[in-house]
């Protein structure tokens, strides 16, 4: 089958340069117009709930819990001091989150339940803008309002503004506070992150804002205002790892920390400062089996990090992109406290998703054993991939879409791929000279559409050996996602899902089955929206084959959202 076709196509490594052109040709011959999508980014509502949704097909009784996810929702603030505030860039989206509860049947034959709710909860922001008529607090891209004086801008450098998080969920986080008696719910709070130390508290059972917390309640040397929107969570402790970045001092400091399961403890593994790690935009990083692998990319912002205070955002505040300008890493040790166990360097790029990584050991000609490290991301040549989710691209609103791709050549500088890097730990200490001249080898690159972005693996295999990646992917047809591939970082093989027309899938998340032992025993949910008719559906894939087993329709569209985390019934 072709590969913009409906349903399920397989393709190989044979196909890939073929598939490339064709994904170039859809962007050039506009296809996008045909793809409706807007349902997903304009006009969205809330739907406190509970609302049961018309399950077709089946859901497995197995995959019973709570799928949360979060993200962007609302693209304008209504009913301001000064009239409509509109939001320039999609991230910067107000914040909703969302919980599909899969509920099984109390009898063996029945059919399995869908539940769905969601809620904003930035509501200090939105109060916010509504008072002042405009954003004071830092935004990922949000462009300045031109009837904003230079004097309220240099005191907005002083005031310290709402949150809106809206990127990741983190049910159970180590170190977190628990439900307040007399909430509605008890345990854990749910925590939403964003690109910053700020934590957002949500009652897992309402999605109510109950809170604001600082890295600083987990540990008082994490008081830097920057961190990491995707924790690393380890698959056999439930220990979660993270950075903190500090702009004060001569150099910025990077902080590399471990939420520990048992406890709540916090350790700080590595402190990082000097001139090879200037302060930088990061997304993400990696975890294996021993170590912490962090990379300061070619992101750097100006002023060492201050200028995000004049502009109040973080993409106008990154310096323009330098293909001389190399990505610089650390490898930190987790288990010993040996703190950065090795240095080394790959050329400029940008990643916002990691996807793995994992040891091998090896050994040499003279044989001698060694420890190589792999890291896969899905990454960029350069930056232009963060200037793509302005809504105003991703909605054409005038042209704006056919003139990024004509005028700036989008379609061909935000190709993507998986790529993986592959590094040997040094058994002795690194000199500096060491230091400045190691380099990690690019051994695996496998190309957009036989990859797509939002990566998702089994998560029992976090920091360790893989095969298969899933991932929200785009064949040209859609701005942003069209349909949804299962890769073979092995053979280099995809197997891609494709729904009708105007169908675009969000992320896909795994869960597995229990007790399985093949990597992609267990299912994939998406949320999907089917643009003609402006509704979403959970979708249920089988992993394995990558067909429908079954979905939950709304009668409404759901926010095309981030990221997401699926909580097994029995850790409710």
């Amino acid at each position: 089958m072709a590969l913009n076709a409906q349903g399920i196509v397989s393709r190989t490594a044979e196909d890939e340069k073929k598939d490339i052109q064709s994904r170039l040709s859809n962007w050039e011959s506009q296809a996008w117009k045909e793809w409706p999508a807007k349902a997903q980014f304009e006009g969205l509502e809330e739907h406190r709930g509970p609302v049961q949704l018309t399950v077709k097909g089946s859901i497995p009784s197995w995959a019973a819990g709570s799928l949360f996810r979060t993200g962007p929702g609302l693209d304008r603030v209504e009913d301001t001091t000064k009239g409509t505030h509109f939001i320039s860039h999609w991230f910067d989206g107000i914040a909703h989150s969302h919980r599909f509860d899969i509920v099984p049947s109390e009898t063996l034959d029945g059919d399995t339940a869908v539940v769905y709710s969601s809620r904003r909860h930035s509501d200090g922001a939105v109060a916010e803008i509504k008072t002042k008529g405009w954003r004071s607090s830092v935004s990922f891209a949000q462009r300045a309002d031109p009837c904003v004086g230079m004097f309220a801008k240099v005191m907005a450098v002083f005031a310290h503004g709402q949150p809106n998080n809206n990127v990741a969920v983190v049910p159970d986080m180590p170190g977190g506070d628990d439900v307040k008696e007399g909430e509605p719910s008890k345990g854990k709070a749910l925590y939403v992150l964003t690109d910053s130390a700020t934590l957002s508290k949500l009652d897992p059972k309402t999605l109510e804002p109950i809170g604001i917390a600082s890295q600083t309640s987990l540990h008082p040397s994490l008081k830097g205002p920057i961190s990491c929107a995707h924790s690393q969570r380890d698959p056999e402790t439930g220990d979660l790892f993270n950075f903190n970045l500090e702009l004060s001092g001569p150099y910025p400091t990077y902080r590399i920390f471990r939420a520990n399961a048992k406890d709540g403890t916090v350790d700080i593994l590595a402190t990082i400062s000097g001139k090879d790690y200037p302060a930088a935009y990061m997304h993400s990083f990696f975890i294996t089996e021993n170590y912490v692998v962090f990379c300061v990319q070619s992101t750097h912002y100006a002023w060492s990090g201050m200028k995000i205070l004049w502009e109040r955002n973080v993409l106008e505040a990154i310096k323009p992109f330098d293909s001389t300008v190399p990505c610089q890493w650390a490898v930190v040790d987790r288990r010993q406290g040996k703190g950065v166990v090795a240095e080394f360097s790959t050329p400029a790029g940008f990643f916002f998703h990691s996807v793995n990584a994992f040891e091998e050991l090896v050994k040499d000609e003279g044989g001698n054993s060694h420890t190589d490290i792999s890291m896969d991301a899905i990454s960029y040549d350069n930056t232009d991939i963060m200037h793509m989710f302005y809504y105003d691209i991703l909605l054409d609103r005038n042209d704006a879409t056919e003139k990024a791709m004509k005028d700036r050549q989008f379609h061909k500088s935000t190709q993507h791929r998986l790529s993986r890097y592959r590094f040997r730990i040094p058994s002795e200490q690194q000199s500096p000279e060491e230091k400045a001249s190691a380099v990690a080898e690019e051994v695996l690159s496998i190309p957009g559409p036989h990859v797509g972005e939002l990566p998702t693996i089994h998560p029992a295999l976090a920091g360790k050996p893989y095969r298969y990646v899933y991932t929200t992917n785009s064949r040209g047809l859609c701005v942003f996602a069209d349909s949804i591939a299962k890769t073979d970082v092995h053979t280099r093989g995809a197997v891609i899902w494709g729904g009708p027309k105007g169908h675009s899938p969000g992320e896909p998340i795994f869960v597995p089955r229990p007790g399985g032992t093949d990597e992609d025993d267990g299912v994939l949910l998406s949320v999907v929206l089917d643009g003609t008719l402006e509704k979403s559906y959970l979708l249920c894939l089988d992993a394995r084959t990558m067909e429908e087993l079954g979905r939950a329709e709304a009668g409404f569209a759901i926010p095309m959202s981030l990221h997401g985390a699926h909580q097994a019934k029995g850790r409710l």
